[in-house]
């Protein structure tokens, strides 16, 4: 059995990932892979799990959290 890196706990079903930088993570759920790999919202600090929005070097989850992060040409439709 492996051991989750984000919570400890030995599971029978856990799964590797491996980030863009070659580092391997071993996880137990969905949930433990979000909390330690997935980024954070620049302005709410909410999990990004979806495409979000990049920008001058920061990620945010949406339009509306881009443009109160000062990024005010960013809309969530054309």
């Amino acid at each position: 059995m492996d051991t989750c890196t984000t919570c400890g706990n030995s599971y029978d079903k856990a799964f590797t990932v491996v980030t863009h930088d070659g580092r391997e993570h071993i996880f137990d759920s969905i949930e433990c892979a979000a909390e330690r790999i997935a980024p954070r919202c620049a302005h709410c600090n909410c999990r990004i799990l979806g495409h979000g929005v990049e920008a001058d070097s920061s990620n945010y989850c949406c339009a509306s959290c881009a443009r109160a992060g000062g990024l005010t040409e960013i809309r969530d439709r054309a």
